[in-house]
Parts: C-alpha cells; structure tokens; sequence
C-alpha cells in the first residue's frame, strides 16, 4: 500500500506537469517520450496496487474459509453431542449463533485491513506534517512596521533539507531605501528572499521589521505588511480583480485600482474583455506571461505593504513593462516603504540605491549602488571585451 501510494503520486505529478506544459511537450516532440513515462511510472503503481489487492483478498477469503470450517466443526461437534444424548438441539442452534458472532469482527478487520492500512499511513504522514508546522498560540497584535527591516545572522536551509544554502547574511534597511540583489545562479539569492518573506524559516538568526522577529506576527496580520513577487509567477483561478486582492473577501474597488496604476497595469486590464471581473483561469492561463508578471506585481503592491521583495520582477517584461517596474518600486520608496529586488539585469537595479552581491550562499558585497555595481560589472566587462588581431607588421614597427 505505501508503493502504490507513492508511485500514485508520482503519475498524477507528472500528469499534471505533463498537462502546464503541453506546448512544450507538442512542439518538442516530446509526447510519445512523456507518454512512455507515465505508462512507466502508472504500471508501477497498477502493480502495486493488485499486489495489495490480492494480498488483501487472499486474506479475506482464508477467513471466509476457516469461519465456515470452524462453523461446520461446532455443528458436527453438536450433532455428536446429541446423538448421544450429551446435550439438547438448543445447544447446537445457541453455538451456532455465538460463533457467528464471535468470528464476524474477526472476518469484518481482515477484510477491511487495506483501508485500516491507508488510514495509518495518512495519521502517520499527516502528523509528521504538523510536527513541521507546529501549533502556535494567536500573537498579540503589534503596530504596522514603518521604520526598519533587520536580518540578523540568518541562514537558511530548504525544508526537508540539512545542508544550508544561505550562510550568515547580515544587513540592515531602513524605510524608504531599495536594495538589489545580484549574484551568479544558485548563490542563494531566491532562498534568502523566502527567508525575509517568512515562507521559509531561518535556521540560524533572525528577520526583525521594526525590532520585532517576524514569527511574533500571525501568518494573516504579517502578510497585510508584505508584498512578494515570486520568481515563478503562479495566479489563481478568479478574476483579475480578485487575484490583485489576494482573494480579500469584501475587498475596497479603489484600492485594487490603486494597486493596478501603482504597477501601471490598469489600462491593459481595462482592455480585458470584461476589464477587471475577466475569469483568467488556472494559472492566469487567459493571459500572457508579461500580463501575469504584472497582475502578480499588482497583487504585490496592494494595500501598500511596508516591505516589497521581488524576485526577477522583469524575466517576463518588454520595455515598457520595465518602465513601469522602475515606477512601481520609486513609487514604494516614496512612500516610505522598503523595497529588496533580485535581478540579473541591471535595469531592474535603476531605482535602488543600495546593492548585495552574493556568491555560494554569503554576502560578498553590500553598500551603496555607485560603489558596488562597478566593482561587480568591471571584471565582467573586462572578460567580454573582444581580442583586437594587429598584423605581424605593423606588430614589428610598433
């Protein structure tokens, strides 16, 4: 029963990957090489499946078997007894019946055994998910954040993981400051964003808004005061207006309008075919990979949270898109907020005023844009710049 739970899980994962990327998979040629894998992967489980099926039906039918043995063996025991005048007939009917009885919780457990199984393997599976999430007491609720963001020592380790992919950052911002962060792939950039956001808890240290760790927040009051961008933009089925919501029941109209002109998305959604309350199915399907970007910026900037993180806020935007990303971000700052950016272009980086530089999980670099980007940017210039070839004699006179 765990095989095939596992390998169930496996086929509707792929299943479901196989049908987000169907494009991909059509115009790669890549359906009859996935179909393969899944009737792989499917035929694991059907095997599975019918092992424990038989051997949950082997077992109900031995039972069936040794009932009706026992049973036949009471009567015949009783016959006996009767005819030689050791007992009376009632003694047969009475045994009869309390052997029924006594054998049909035994015969109902083993038949039922499978589903008793399945049920231990979820209490099992489902406790070791709360021991993760451990029960918290409701916090006391503290004033919204305005002055200062604070990570303290703080490391961070992927859950189910125990090597650390982020070592020891220390840094401090204060209200209307911006900070980019850039580094080579797999430096821990996008780890130590979901650190600072509080999806991930740190291993080591602290995230502290305002003095206070984020863990003295409840999840729901902590995320009124943050605005996150996720590196793989994911939205919901709904409308437009409800995903720049975050799905708020009873959310103000001026405000999700407010946050729709702050990323300088409202005109394209007014251009939907019914603006604002357009239904843009799983995943934001309905729309481009540009329009999902800025939707998400949107739902990121709505109720003007104190602190906004972005994570490669621009992979999906044109020019124009990058405009109003630069606005977007000025626009927190202005205001008073606090604004961390990880990008790998540059032009992401245009309305931040402090850089990070991080390299395998530790901070390398950290101070002001005009000190550290040309640091940074220099070497990489100098490995790009093209070989002149002077020929051999002019190589003699010079």
């Amino acid at each position: 029963m765990k095989a095939a739970s596992g390998f169930a899980q496996s086929r509707n994962g792929l299943a479901e990957a196989s049908r987000r990327n169907a494009e991909v998979i059509a115009a790669m040629g890549m359906a009859g090489r996935i179909n393969a894998r899944w009737s792989k992967v499917n035929q694991k489980y059907l095997t599975s499946q019918q092992r424990a099926s038989d051997v949950a039906g082997g077992f109900g039918s031995v039972s069936k078997a040794l009932r009706l043995m026992l049973q036949s063996a009471v009567l015949a025991i009783g016959a006996y007894l009767v005819i030689n005048q050791a007992a009376t007939a009632g003694i047969i009917i009475a045994a009869a019946i309390l052997v029924a009885r006594a054998l049909a919780p035994v015969d109902l457990a083993i038949g039922n055994w499978k589903g008793f199984v399945a049920a231990r393997q979820g209490w099992k599976h489902l406790n070791q998910l709360l021991e993760q999430l451990p029960a918290r007491d409701e916090p006391m609720a503290l004033p919204a954040p305005a002055k200062s963001l604070t990570v303290e020592h703080a490391s961070a380790v992927p859950p189910g993981e125990k090597k650390p992919v982020v070592h020891d950052v220390t840094f401090t911002l204060e209200n209307g400051q911006g900070l980019g962060i850039i580094g080579p792939s797999a430096s821990g950039k996008s780890s130590l964003v979901r650190m600072i956001v509080g999806a991930w808890q740190p291993a080591h240290g602290r995230i502290r808004l305002d003095g206070a760790a984020l863990d003295q927040w409840s999840p729901e009051a902590l995320g009124a005061h943050l605005g996150y961008l996720p590196q793989d933009v994911e939205l919901f089925a709904g409308t437009v207006a409800e995903n720049i919501a975050r799905f708020e029941p009873d959310a103000n109209s001026e405000d999700i309008i407010a946050a729709a002109k702050a990323a300088d998305v409202h005109d394209l959604i007014v251009g939907l075919p019914q603006g604002y309350e357009t239904e843009i199915g799983e995943g934001g399907q309905v729309l481009s990979a540009g329009q999902r970007q800025r939707v998400a910026l949107a739902r990121a900037l709505y109720g003007e949270p104190f602190l906004v993180v972005l994570d490669e806020p621009n992979s999906n935007l044109d020019s124009e898109g990058e405009t109003a990303l630069t606005q977007a971000i000025a626009g927190v700052r202005k205001r008073g907020g606090i604004v961390i950016v990880v990008a790998h272009r540059p032009t992401a980086l245009a309305s931040v005023d402090l850089v990070l530089v991080m390299a395998k999980g530790g901070v390398v670099s950290f101070g002001a844009k005009e000190e550290v980007l040309p640091k940074v940017l220099a070497p990489a210039v100098a490995a790009q710049r093209p070989l002149v070839m002077v020929p051999k004699d002019k190589a003699k006179q010079a």
